[in-house]
């Protein structure tokens, strides 16, 4: 059994809000070329092929039938995960670790601008005896969920207006980023509500964009010389909390706490908030980032996470900083692509690769994301440098 995997190559396109001039076959063929030439390999030197997709979204089925010719995996061993780029991470190194594979190319993408009717998808994965037949918009959930967060924790509009500003911001320093936007927390009250007491800006908007991440064991880094600095997978963990909307936690994001709990307990780390240097946490919503971190235990209570937020102390330079990439506000919702985006900035940063926003203090990140609603399913990778 292997020991160690480290990612040694990594692709990702500038995501936009539309690529009306590019399928996604030219999406991916474009980004894995890449992330090929970051790793220093040859896509026959591939052992094993990821990609992150959902067939309803694709509008094709069994999707992974469409993806060998533009990854190079022809005649290679090639699956879907119908799930964030984080669980594919996730599988593609626990297929390194397992001895199945030397060397694993994990693909995500999105063609959201595609999809005329997303909101149908979402309506689709509701409940079809209890809650479809409501006829509600499913981003409403958010609105509800948000809405008790903040009652039961005493958190303010306020401080999520904090992150809904910050992020977009951060994102003006990305050159991957969909939706940069200078702004100030008291300019986030002018927009509308979406779902009270959501407003529209606080929603992440849909993006199209592609990641592709090259995985290998410790042999392989150490037998060759890998072009780019690798980075060290610490930890992985994913997990799902009750699908029904009647029987979930509504205050507490029960999934990411018990991936985190996974990832850390790989990784050795007892005390986040003091041996991981920055996150890259999901916030497809911004009281999620708030919810996010206080489930993977940056701060015990939910308070002190919207006092760090209102204080700065979420900001680049601050004590924790929290998704320095401009997050999924910032960047774009990208699909099944949006956690391998979180990774994407966690790598760059440790490789001291992240240009104008390079922290000063990058040895240890951690990435999470969550699938959206109406899901309870996320995961969470710890990524290290040597």
């Amino acid at each position: 059994m292997q020991s160690r995997v480290a990612i040694i190559g990594i692709g990702a396109q500038a995501a936009q809000a539309a690529t009306p001039r590019q399928s996604y076959k030219e999406m991916m063929f474009q980004t894995a070329q890449r992330a090929y030439l970051d790793a220093g390999i040859e896509a026959g030197e591939v052992d094993s092929f990821v990609t992150c997709a959902e067939d309803l979204n694709e509008g094709l089925s069994i999707f992974d039938e469409y993806t060998p010719d533009q990854l190079g995996a022809v005649q290679k061993p090639m699956h879907t995960v119908s799930g964030d780029g984080l669980h594919g991470l996730a599988d593609g190194v626990m297929q390194i670790l397992s001895g199945l594979a030397e060397v694993v190319v994990v693909e995500a993408h999105s063609k959201a601008s595609n999809i005329l009717t997303p909101d149908w998808i979402l309506d689709y994965a509701t409940d079809p005896v209890y809650n479809r037949p409501l006829g509600f918009n499913p981003h409403a959930l958010a609105g509800l969920e948000m809405n008790v967060f903040l009652h039961e924790t005493g958190i303010t509009p306020e401080q999520c207006a904090h992150v809904t500003a910050k992020n977009l911001t951060n994102a003006l320093r990305n050159p991957l980023a969909a939706y940069p936007a200078r702004t100030l927390a008291g300019d986030i009250e002018a927009s509308p509500y979406d779902f009270y007491p959501l407003r529209e800006i606080e929603r992440a908007r849909a993006a199209d964009g592609c990641v592709v991440v090259v995985l290998a064991n410790e042999d392989r880094v150490r037998a060759r010389e890998v072009k780019s600095q690798p980075v060290w997978v610490r930890g992985v963990g994913f997990a799902s909390d009750s699908p029904t909307v009647e029987s979930r936690d509504w205050v507490r994001a029960e999934y990411a706490r018990v991936a985190a709990q996974m990832a850390y307990r790989q990784a050795g780390i007892r005390q986040p908030e003091k041996e991981i240097d920055f996150f890259e946490v999901d916030d497809t919503y911004a009281y999620k980032e708030l919810q996010h971190l206080v489930a993977i235990g940056v701060y015990l209570r939910a308070g002190d996470a919207g006092r760090a937020a209102e204080l700065g102390d979420t900001k680049p330079h601050g004590a924790n900083p929290v998704n320095v990439s401009g997050g999924a506000l910032g960047g774009g919702m990208t699909l099944e692509a949006t956690g391998l985006y979180r990774a994407v900035e966690v790598v760059l940063q440790l490789r001291g690769q992240a240009g104008p926003r390079q922290l000063t203090r990058a040895r240890v990140g951690l990435a999470q994301s969550w699938r959206g609603v109406p899901t309870t399913s996320g995961a969470v990778a710890i990524l290290g440098r040597e």
